[in-house]
């Protein structure tokens, strides 16, 4: 308990899936959260749920201006924002490049990589005035290696690039005390991946180590050690949480 008391985070993607579960850890962690999302029902009823620390605002990760109006809303509810977690994320269509439109490729892109650089972009001043900061960016097993036989460049490019923009941003700040970090998930048992095979992640499961997916929670216990200052010393790294695929 208490290992995020007095920060104030920032979490795309948080009305459901692991988004949801970062959210519930961070309260329950103590900091104050400001949750985003495009589903507003779901997002309002979460934020309702968690209480006074937390506050939903319907965001569009892919444009600007709604990060400026979630960083300056959050920072006149709560103060100055000190982590960021970038999750908001999606698939796309599975197809490979010949039968990959341009629109569905920018689409994806827009979605799981602009929204990384707006973000950043938008919250580093935020962070640079409280002194301090942590940027958890949300890659994939995919932004190391290939997308496991389910062809999709326009997700694997995506991924790839979250991982080598959180490095770079690491180095450009990491004397004005913001570290940035990616996590790469495995196969995890969320409802986008539920909708990609079945409830219990069906053949997915054969491909792990482990023989399981991995729950949302479990995520969250790897951004909440890298959102606190136990990981003060952690920048420009990418965190794999895949049940062991990577050593396959």
């Amino acid at each position: 308990m208490d290992r995020l008391k007095g920060k104030v985070a920032i979490i795309t993607g948080a009305a459901q899936g692991m988004g949801e579960a970062h959210a519930r850890m961070f309260v329950k962690e103590g900091a104050q959260v400001i949750l985003t999302d495009v589903s507003e029902p779901a997002g309002r009823r979460l934020a309702d749920e968690l209480g006074p620390a937390a506050m939903f605002i319907a965001q569009d990760v892919s444009r600007a201006a709604d990060w400026q109006r979630v960083v300056e809303q959050g920072e006149a509810r709560f103060g100055t924002i000190n982590v960021l977690v970038n999750n908001a994320a999606m698939i796309g269509p599975v197809a490979n490049i010949l039968d990959l439109s341009e629109q569905d490729f920018v689409k994806v892109c827009d979605v799981n990589q602009l929204s990384v650089f707006l973000g950043m972009k938008a919250v580093v001043p935020s962070m640079l005035k409280a002194g301090a900061g942590s940027i958890v960016n949300i890659s994939s097993l995919s932004g190391i290696v290939s997308n496991y036989g389910a062809p999709n460049a326009a997700y694997v490019a995506s991924k790839f690039a979250v991982r080598g923009m959180s490095k770079q941003v690491a180095v450009d700040f990491a004397d004005r005390n913001i570290r940035v970090n990616s996590v790469h998930p495995g196969f995890i048992l969320t409802p986008m991946m539920i909708a990609a095979t079945d409830e219990e992640g069906g053949a997915a499961k054969n491909l792990i180590p482990m023989r399981r997916l991995g729950k949302p929670a479990e995520v969250s216990n790897l951004v909440v050690f890298l959102a606190s200052d136990e990981s003060a010393f952690v920048t420009g790294a990418e965190h794999v949480i895949d049940g062991g695929m990577l050593a396959t």
